[in-house]
């Protein structure tokens, strides 16, 4: 969907939305249209309710006095509600989600203005387009035939007073827009597409334009330095696995800031083979990974001022008279050895790995993972929230910070010595899973607690966030990118916005 920004008079026909306030405030536009149609806005606006929800629209069609095909009245929320700028684009979303409903094809949205919001109306423009933005992307790559393209096609969005602001503001929006756009299609794509050798060819592609320094390590260097929990994992695979070490030099600090991606490209459980309902969705198996890389790319696309490396180990997790056993002990790049007592529990093998080579190789004063680790906490939070664990509390704070500004939110679980017992080996150092069903996600962090070697460290479970099985406030059914707003949001918060030249 193209979105276009304009400083120029309503048009007089088509379609048209125009906003109110969940107080019944109308906006400068709505004002006047609703005077030249004798009240007809005020009274959409009362049919709502008495107590509307933000975000709700009324449609009107030929409106009466008014030569418009349609008119949508959409409301707002304003004073404190009105705060985040994340509202803004839950209604934005939700005008899309309306627009296609109705086939609008082209849909003009009226300024604002004349509405309080505690925002600068560049600011509210900018989150309204990003929520439209992203509800109205699909894949929809390998569709073929006469099939009509999705709509809207077309969202020319009006400012009355903060043109050059807004357009500053939108053009900052749509860097991340691309950012997450990318990360998506990436976990939406097949695993005959994606797999750990293109997967990497596409970060090099992507990335390198950008001033991205990428590293490309291939099993054959994984098996020289010593990264056999990555290896095991992907040693049953026709597809070797490997790793993507990216650097982004956007500051001068002591030490980097890391993060760190599971990329998982197909998960079958290995010898402990998953059930065959629902293995075909372990193609997103790799979005820790995604996002990483899609916020890597955000990052260096507005030259943010941090000191970054970002790694993704890329495996994917197949049976066959190669893959590793249950049973099988092998020792990590750490040193560290681990009873593999479940293959499907490989996600923390891949990172454990990841991790300790960036320890060991860079030195980072804070690293942060993203991997779709768990089934235990979709069933400890459902889909709603990300598990977060954390070594410190600061940056458990800045993250949750980050999550409530961009809507995608986390909750603190707890990771006490208590829980880090239940990971000890008994033929090896650790085990890779813990006491039956007890505190899965838990486990899973545990796990990978020692591999961080002191550094402030969180690990972001987004296995229930990842992928979207049903309509959500700001995406449709199928790959989220979630992950990649909130570390973009998470660098601001912690390193500012300044850009280098």
């Amino acid at each position: 969907m193209d979105i276009e920004l304009v400083g120029e008079p309503l048009p007089q026909e088509g379609d048209l939305a125009v906003f109110a306030g969940t107080d019944g405030t109308l906006s400068t536009a709505a004002r006047a249209l609703d005077e030249a149609a004798g009240g007809l806005i005020r009274r959409a606006v009362a049919m709502l309710g008495e107590r509307p929800r933000p975000g709700s629209v009324a449609e009107l069609v030929f409106p009466r006095g008014l030569s418009y095909d349609r008119l949508l009245v959409q409301l707002l929320p304003g004073g404190d509600e009105g705060a985040q700028a994340h509202a803004f684009e839950r209604a934005g979303a939700q005008l899309v989600k309306k627009a296609e409903a109705l086939r609008i094809d082209t849909l003009t949205v009226a300024s604002p203005e004349g509405l309080a919001f505690g925002l600068s109306e560049a600011e509210v423009l900018a989150a309204f387009a990003t929520g439209a933005h992203l509800r109205a992307w699909r894949f929809a790559k390998y569709r073929t035939g006469e099939e009509e393209p999705p709509r809207p096609q077309r969202l020319r969005l009006v400012t009355a007073s903060e043109l050059e602001a807004a357009r500053e503001r939108l053009a900052e929006a749509h860097t991340l827009w691309a950012a997450c756009d990318w990360t998506r299609e990436l976990v939406a794509e097949p695993a005959n597409v994606l797999y750990p050798a293109s997967f990497a060819r596409r970060i090099e592609e992507e990335l390198r334009p950008l001033g991205v320094e990428v590293e490309v390590l291939a099993a054959e260097r994984l098996r020289e330095l010593g990264l056999n929990a990555l290896l095991a994992v992907g040693q049953g695979s026709a597809r070797p696995p490997c790793m993507v070490v990216m650097r982004w030099r956007g500051a001068k600090r002591p030490r980097p800031l890391a993060l760190v991606g599971k990329g998982v490209c197909f998960d079958t459980g290995g010898i402990s083979l998953k059930p065959a309902q629902g293995m075909h969705d372990m193609k997103w198996d790799m979005a820790g990974a995604a996002a990483v890389v899609g916020a890597v790319r955000a990052l260096a696309a507005r030259r943010a001022p941090v000191d970054l490396v970002a790694a993704v180990g890329l495996a994917e997790n197949m049976p066959s008279g190669s893959a590793q056993r249950p049973g099988d002990i092998i020792t990590t790049y750490a040193g560290k050895t681990v009873e593999v007592l479940n293959t499907d529990a490989e996600g923390r093998l891949v990172l454990a790995d990841v991790m300790a080579y960036l320890v060991r190789q860079y030195d980072p004063e804070t690293m942060v993972d993203l991997a779709t680790l768990t089934g235990a906490v979709i069933v400890a939070l459902g889909k709603e929230r990300a598990g977060l664990f954390a070594t410190d509390d600061e940056l458990a704070a800045q993250l949750e910070q980050a999550g409530e500004e961009v809507g995608e939110r986390l909750w603190r679980l707890p990771l006490d010595e208590a829980y880090r017992e239940l990971v000890k080996g008994e033929e090896a150092d650790l085990k890779n899973i813990g006491r039956g069903r007890e505190a899965g996600s838990i486990v899973g962090a545990a796990f990978l607690a020692p591999f961080a070697e002191g550094r402030a460290w969180a690990h972001l479970d987004i296995a229930g966030v990842a992928w979207a099985d049903r309509e959500r406030a700001l995406v449709g059914k199928g790959a989220t990118g979630f992950g990649v707003r909130l570390l973009d949001r998470f660098v601001r918060l912690r390193y500012g916005d300044g850009r280098r030249d």
